[in-house]
């Protein structure tokens, strides 16, 4: 009996055990299978990462000869079978310049959401997919005004809702310093543009539509030869035409018009002329704008008015400019006028079904349409295509690699696929690079930006024209880019940044694609869609307290050179860039209109004062830039600990570039993460 209770306590311990065991054994199996998981992602994204280097970091030998005295010379430049020429041009659009125009901008810009139980919602960050589609300075949402100086008397239609973005996205705004109550405060409020209501008479904008000769005179003095400006739809179609077309159309506006592009060609420039520039009529927004296939119908009726009256006057159409910017900002974030997503479709926007993919078939269908009408009514040897933005993207972690792929599938190549057989050329807007960060876009600290958050990287336009010949190039169409600049009220930045994009534009031709012309962003500062005032993107200041005076700055009369003499200079070059350099030394300040939380990502939307961020010493000259690679903490690390190995690799591949005689200007990508 003694021996059966002392076994009792082992037999009542053994399934305890057993259990424990299994849990154990469970536990396990589960870390096996975590570290599994945890190593097939990392080495799925590691091998994505390695195709994404290998298609668009690859070092390139440029043909730029930095030892001449002239780098190059766009005049000896033929760039099609028929000896066409390269030419320079300028370029603005409506909504940016022409007052007495009550269009969406204007009463998107003058709705206040205050008072509205949806727009007490923080700024948040701009999603990445988003906010890389904005062109020239556009943002997703604005921010909050600091002071109202004036308001224009503008009827507006009813009070504006907070982006649906911003609905599903609650980040809390990250602020610090003396400023923090204030900007606390003011965030339970914000205008639908930045840097609008307190500056003065911004409804006049530039006044181009009372007096265009003081922007056609500082263009023509500059020695341009073609002049890009828009019609805006909502000023000949005021009203939606459901019934009888000519009893809503303004047909004087039509002949104000004619006679501003006749101003254009009498101060010796040629003209290229946008049908559509982010400016869809309210009432076409009201029924739900290109989400309907009745907005195709309405958008011939327009252009059929327009070529009917200006056709022999116009060199080149330019259909739609940006439109996957347009609806993306429209009816995907519901950040721009016109849009006003419910919430299924802002989740399902991205989807083969959904409103993004929707809006984009049916302007495609427009400008199929459009471009049949040009050609058939035209009795002259015009050029018809679109204008289509690219920037390009890179991923600053291991796992950021998919939302470049996907960023790049919805908008590198989609939209120009489907218009492919309706093209006279490919218009390309270029502004810079872009970084992805999780939800959204980091700010690098030792990259260089504009003041509206896009990064400079003057060899991104050269990649991007390479690889847009190297799928296009069975068209046989010539490349012109239709909008190239940076947003810098200091002037410091944008004269080496104009010079190094001509470079690489001149590489391009070198490398075989055909580039007809370059229109430079903008004249004069203006307004930038949802950033307001804010970004100055203008070869010329302009002082709106004063009665709208302009102020030329530096790069004005170096662009005026350049287009004159046809040609960069080395001297032109080395003093741009000494002069930003100089300032980059002295840690001297400059505006940016882009909040940052802790965190380095940017926010959405424009601000209506700028905060202050130092000038960069890092070299982004054309072929001068060095890739670092992937730039998150894991990454670093690897990087940190193979760097003895990848310099002795990189150290053997300049031999072998020095002993063929050819220099590398921009050094090898690093073969770490």
């Amino acid at each position: 009996m003694a021996d059966l209770r002392d076994r009792r306590p082992d037999n009542g311990r053994a399934p305890k055990s057993k259990r424990a065991m299994a849990v154990l054994s469970l536990l396990l199996s589960a870390t096996k299978l975590a570290g599994v998981l945890a190593t097939i992602t990392v080495a799925a994204n590691a091998f994505s990462y390695s195709r994404y280097r290998k298609r668009n970091l690859q070092p390139f030998h440029s043909p730029i000869d930095e030892s001449a005295e002239v780098l190059v010379d766009f005049n000896a430049v033929e760039v099609s079978e028929h000896g066409e020429r390269f030419f320079f041009g300028l370029a603005t659009a409506p909504a940016h310049v022409e007052d007495r125009l009550n269009d969406a901008w204007l009463e998107f810009a003058v709705e206040h959401p205050c008072g509205d139980d949806q727009a007490t919602q923080n700024p948040e960050p701009a999603d990445a997919l988003v906010a890389s589609a904005a062109g020239d300075g556009g943002s997703q949402l604005a921010s909050v005004p600091k002071v109202e100086l004036e308001k224009p008397n503008v009827k507006t239609r009813k009070s504006i809702k907070l982006s649906m973005e911003a609905m599903i996205r609650g980040f809390e705004k990250y602020v610090e310093g003396e400023d923090e109550e204030e900007e606390h405060d003011n965030a339970k409020c914000s205008h639908n543009v930045a840097a609008w209501h307190n500056v003065y008479h911004p409804e006049e904008r530039l006044r181009f539509w009372s007096d265009p000769d003081t922007e056609l005179k500082l263009a023509k003095d500059t020695g341009v030869s073609v002049f890009r400006m828009g019609i805006d739809w909502t000023r000949i179609m005021p009203k939606e035409p459901v019934n009888n077309l000519r009893e809503n159309v303004n047909f004087a506006a039509l002949e104000r018009y004619r006679w501003i592009i006749e101003r254009v060609r009498s101060y010796g420039m040629r003209v290229m002329v946008t049908l559509f520039h982010h400016s869809l009529p309210p009432w076409a927004g009201e029924y739900g704008g290109w989400r309907m296939e009745k907005t195709v119908d309405y958008f011939m009726d327009f252009t059929r008015l327009v070529v009917d009256r200006v056709s022999e006057l116009v060199d080149y159409w330019v259909t739609f400019n940006e439109p996957h910017v347009f609806c993306m900002l429209t009816y995907c974030a519901g950040a721009w006028p016109g849009g006003d997503p419910d919430m299924l479709e802002v989740v399902t926007s991205a989807l083969p079904t959904g409103v993004f993919h929707q809006a984009m078939h049916w302007i495609a269908v427009a400008h199929s349409k459009a471009y049949d009408y040009i050609h058939e009514q035209s009795t002259s040897r015009q050029r018809v295509g679109v204008a289509h933005h690219v920037s390009f993207a890179r991923p600053y972690g291991l796992f950021d690699v998919a939302s470049v792929a996907l960023a790049n599938s919805l908008t590198l190549f989609p939209f120009i696929d489907s218009v492919s057989d309706k093209l006279d050329f490919m218009g390309i807007n270029y502004y810079g690079q872009e970084v992805f960060s999780g939800p959204g876009l980091k700010l690098v600290d030792n990259d260089e930006y504009s003041e509206s958050g896009r990064g400079v990287y003057p060899d991104g336009l050269y990649r991007i024209l390479l690889q847009c010949h190297e799928r296009y190039k069975h068209l046989k169409v010539p490349f012109i880019v239709t909008e190239n600049g940076i947003s810098d009220e200091t002037d410091l930045i944008r004269r080496p940044y104009l010079l190094e994009h001509l470079l690489a534009i001149h590489a391009a031709i070198t490398k075989g694609v055909p580039v007809l012309g370059y229109l430079f962003w903008t004249i004069s500062d203006n307004w930038e869609w949802a950033d307001g005032y804010g970004p100055k993107f203008g070869l010329v200041a302009v002082d709106r307290a004063n009665d709208l005076a302009r102020h030329p700055r530096p790069s004005y009369y170096l662009f005026t050179k350049v287009v004159k003499t046809g040609k960069v200079t080395r001297l032109d070059r080395t003093r741009a860039w000494r002069e930003l350099q100089h300032a980059a030394e002295e840690r001297r300040m400059r505006p940016f209109y882009r909040d940052v939380d802790k965190h380095g990502l940017m926010y959405a939307g424009g601000l209506d004062r700028p905060i202050w961020r130092p000038y960069v010493r890092r070299d982004w000259r054309f072929g001068h830039y060095e890739m670092e690679g992937l730039l998150d903490p894991l990454s670093r690390l690897v990087r940190f600990v193979t760097s003895p190995f990848s310099r002795k690799k990189r150290e053997e591949h300049q031999a072998d570039d020095d002993d063929d005689g050819t220099p590398v200007l921009q050094p090898l990508v690093s073969e770490n993460c």
